[in-house]
This record gives structure tokens, sequence and C-alpha cells, in this order.
């Protein structure tokens, strides 16, 4: 079968292995509740909401998987959706690999997304699929910058920085997820490409180190990252507008 004819079937990864140190004390990001609800929740239930979607992977904690299905299983999530939990590795990395490692042969596009995104809109989701779906090897949403940047030398904790350029702010653009891949090209970043830092969180980035194009589709405002304990306060108005107005 060609690549032309062969039916497209699009999986979600939910790397959920990391604790969310930023948070504060307390259980791993993911499952912080919002709204009652762990955000892992919310987050699986966002890329089930996409009818493109068939199958969710949530990589757990090493020693967690069995904890993290029995939460799922607790929580209503969309029957037309099929959800596995694998267990995780000590860095996201490794993480996404072993989702990647949990998908059926028949998947020819992959979604990665953050638990830590749960209220990321449908219709980002589907935008992302399809632009993968219309033959762009890496996709991912993003959205233009309010603020001017600097790039600074970076000095120690407290002290004063030197600016050593200000991009241009046009031109620049705040990633979002999921990210979203032909399925073949995310493998080959994933063994080819070994990353730390900063770019160890970002999916697209090691895609880009293969030489491939990685072009940007809309964001949404509602598909920030909860990250501090600010963030937490305001994904609870948003969800709660959500469910006053929409029957969320």
């Amino acid at each position: 079968m060609s690549d032309e004819t062969r039916p497209h079937r699009t999986a979600a990864v939910i790397p959920a292995a990391g604790r969310g140190v930023r948070l504060g004390p307390g259980a791993p990001k993911a499952l912080r509740a919002l709204g009652g609800i762990p955000m892992l929740v919310h987050a699986v239930r966002a890329m089930a909401r996409s009818r493109a979607v068939s199958l969710v992977v949530v990589v757990a904690p090493p020693d967690g998987a069995d904890g993290v299905r029995l939460l799922l299983d607790e929580h209503a999530l969309p029957d037309r959706t099929e959800i596995v939990v694998v267990p995780g590795g000590e860095t996201r990395q490794e993480s996404v690999r072993a989702g990647l490692g949990a998908l059926p042969q028949d998947v020819t596009s992959v979604l990665i997304h953050d638990a830590a995104r749960p209220l990321v809109p449908v219709d980002t989701v589907d935008s992302v699929v399809e632009a993968v779906r219309d033959g762009a090897p890496a996709v991912v949403p993003a959205l233009p910058l309010a603020d001017t940047v600097k790039e600074v030398e970076p000095g120690k904790p407290g002290e004063p920085e030197p600016v050593v350029a200000t991009p241009e702010r046009a031109r620049l653009r705040a990633v979002q997820t999921p990210q979203g891949f032909d399925r073949a090209t995310l493998v080959r970043a994933h063994e080819e490409i070994a990353v730390a830092g900063e770019g160890a969180t970002d999916d697209a980035g090691m895609v880009e180190r293969l030489g491939v194009t990685v072009v940007v589709v809309p964001g949404h405002e509602e598909a920030f990252k909860v990250t501090r304990p600010l963030d937490l306060v305001l994904a609870e108005a948003v969800l709660a507008r959500r469910r006053a107005t929409d029957a969320y």
C-alpha cells in the first residue's frame, strides 16, 4: 500500500513521569487537581476530544503505571479512544521514547502533548493533526510574543546580566503543545539525536536538528502551561468559565 492510499491513524503521547517541582512540594504536577480533577485527566480528555485521535498513550512515572491506570479508570473518558499507560524513564526523552515504543504499527502520525497543558482546545489539536496529514513532517502550535525578548549573558543568580542581543519580536513565537509529527520522522529524531537541558523538552527542536522543516500553526491562549502556582489560579478561572458557558 502506498503512502498516498495508506489510512492515517493518529495517536497522542503524554509524558507524565516528571514531578513538576516549580509548583511546590506535593504530588507530581500532572496529578495536581484542577477543578477537582487531576490535570492529567484533563490533558487526556483534551486529546481524546479530537475525533482524529484514536489512541492516547500516557507515560507514567517508572514505578507508578498501575496507579495512573487506576486514576484514569476513576474518571469518565471517551469510549471511542483507547487509553494505554506505560512506565516512563528517568528523563523526558526516555519517557517519550517509551511512549513511541508502545504505538501499534498502523499509527502514522503522533502528537506529543504536555500533561501540564490541560486546557488546550480541540480546534488547536485538530489544526496540528490536519497539518501533519497534509504532508508537514513536524508541526507546532504557537503564539506571537507580547513582550520584547532580550538575549543575555547568563550570570550568577540575583546579579545583573548584560544584554547581548534583542531578537526581532515579529519573528518569534511561543511554542505550545500538542506538537505533531510524521511518526517515522519523530522516531528517527529520537534514534539519532541526544539532547540535554531545555532542548530535551522540545521534540520539534530534535527534528530541526535532523535538518527537517518544522512548521507553525496558530496556537491558543488557553493552551498555556501550568507551571507555577499563579498558572493554576488562571487555569481554575478558565475552567470555571468553560463549565459555566460550555457545559465542559
